[in-house]
């Protein structure tokens, strides 16, 4: 019905969601602010940004009162709009504008694979309109911000590459060269090795690219921070400079994840589906040794919910040991088993999906030991 569209269940759509909810504790520790923009704009739009004419065999089009529309593929030229919608000084610069807005690309059938291709898809995409003169620490801070998550994430062994400008090129050779020596200073500051690809920048401008590897050693790209020379001069983009001229800002297309179902398609092999506890769609399980404990596991359960924890109990007619091997293959972060005692002491007893025992704990140290691992992210 929907050909290399993913469907997301309730757990996999917690997890997208907490991973969006990371991205966006992100923005406002570096300063970004979020947009929203339509699915679909007049075709006009694309014909105006370059899409139509270099990118409209992976478009979907629509007919809307006798006139023609494209179904969103980037965020590039809404943002656009978005800048264009009220002047701009230098003083408003750098304006970073994020929009987790769905795209869809017409993946030709014989590239789609699973969550890694796909053609409907969400970026953590953002676009900071800049002067030249902020484009190094703005990429600096971009690629803390990428060290960061990837920390979060369990992702170290990655790397990034350069690459340089095209033979096919908008802009002089004079702001190549200072945009090329920019992006290689940043990188050089890192202290991370990188590679460098001459001819394989955009025609609009340098990037840089981090690939990470799957279990089986593939190399994926998923994070990117590319200059665009080409977007402001197309939409006549310009902000007052400090003399009172008019200038053009430069455009920084950034994500972190790439593809949200990219991302996650990498992390759930990396991680090989054992969520850290943060991430969990279910963080703990309640399983009762037999039914007359029941009510007391329900009990704990309301209690661990209604402190913000995802939370199951497992009452079912399953013994104990078949419960809690159930969450282990199921990956869930912890076990709480509750027996006569734990009943009488008000507490449960603590198993990892590791198998390791942590003993009998009183339900409010429970709460408060998942709650730190929680806002730690460990």
């Amino acid at each position: 019905m929907a050909p290399a569209s993913p469907v997301f269940l309730p757990r996999g759509t917690v997890v997208l969601n907490q991973m969006i909810d990371y991205v966006k504790e992100l923005y406002v520790k570096y300063g970004y602010d979020e947009v929203m923009t339509p699915q679909i704009f007049n075709t006009e739009l694309w014909k105006r940004s370059g899409h139509y004419d270099n990118y409209r065999e992976s478009m979907y089009f629509i007919d809307v009162d006798d006139r023609e529309f494209g179904v969103k593929p980037m965020n590039c030229p809404a943002a656009a709009m978005v800048y264009l919608a009220e002047s701009h000084s230098y003083r408003d610069l750098p304006m970073r504008l994020a929009d987790f807005g769905r795209l869809h690309r017409n993946e030709r059938s014989g590239v789609t694979q699973g969550l890694f291709r796909v053609r409907s898809m969400v970026q953590d995409d953002a676009h900071i309109f800049c002067t030249f003169d902020q484009i190094g620490t703005e990429i600096d801070s971009f690629l803390k911000m990428l060290s960061e998550s990837c920390a979060v994430f369990g992702f170290d062994n990655y790397r990034f590459e350069l690459s340089l400008r095209p033979e096919k090129r908008v802009g002089s050779n004079e702001m190549w060269d200072r945009a090329e020596a920019v992006l290689t200073e940043v990188m050089d500051g890192t202290g991370r090795e990188y590679t460098v690809a001459s001819g394989e920048g955009a025609f609009y401008g340098p990037k840089i690219d981090q690939f990470v590897p799957d279990a089986l050693g593939r190399e994926w790209q998923l994070g990117t921070v590319q200059l665009d020379f080409s977007l402001p001069e197309r939409f006549d983009l310009e902000y007052t400079a400090e003399d009172g001229t008019r200038q053009r800002p430069v455009v920084i297309h950034r994500a972190m994840y790439g593809s949200l179902e990219r991302f996650l398609g990498v992390l759930v092999e990396h991680l090989s589906g054992a969520f850290p506890l943060w991430l969990a769609p279910v963080q703990a399980v309640v399983v009762p040794i037999a039914d007359r404990h029941n009510d007391f596991c329900h009990e704990v359960g309301t209690g661990l919910k209604e402190a913000g924890l995802r939370v199951e109990v497992n009452d079912s007619n399953d013994r104990m040991n078949a419960k809690i091997r159930q969450a282990q293959l199921q990956k869930v972060p912890y076990m709480l088993v509750v027996g006569d005692r734990e009943v009488d002491a008000g507490s449960v007893a603590v198993r990892t999906r590791a198998g390791e025992d942590l003993g009998a704990k009183p339900v409010g140290d429970v709460v408060d030991m998942l709650l730190k691992q929680v806002a730690d992210r460990s």
